[in-house]
């Protein structure tokens, strides 16, 4: 039997995307078994948290620089935004997308 149809609950693919709805499905997913034991899991929940943790500190870094960095917001959050599209569909369809800087720290969070 494949593995998907014996176990209960969410499939790789699934648990993967849902790493990039919000901050929290990505830490659930990095404390509860038996997604905290899958590789590809745990990759895109701490890719999820970097991205966002990212995402944050620019906004907050470029909100204090006067005129230029409220200027660069704009562009900053669509990068974002391009960012976390490209991540979830790649989640979603079961693939290992690294972005850069970020992937890498990801990557060895997840014991790659």
């Amino acid at each position: 039997m494949p593995e998907e149809a014996q176990q209960a609950g969410l499939s790789e693919n699934a648990a993967s995307g849902l790493c990039y709805v919000t901050l929290i499905p990505a830490i659930i997913f990095l404390v509860v078994a038996p997604y905290n034991q899958n590789r590809l899991i745990r990759f895109h929940a701490w890719q999820s948290i970097f991205l966002c943790i990212t995402a944050i500190a620019g906004q907050v870094v470029l909100t204090l620089i006067p005129i230029v960095g409220w200027i660069l917001l704009i562009p900053f959050g669509l990068l974002i935004l391009v960012a976390w599209v490209m991540c979830l569909v790649k989640a979603l369809g079961g693939q290992q997308f690294e972005l850069p800087i970020i992937g890498k720290f990801a990557a060895k969070q997840a014991g790659a």
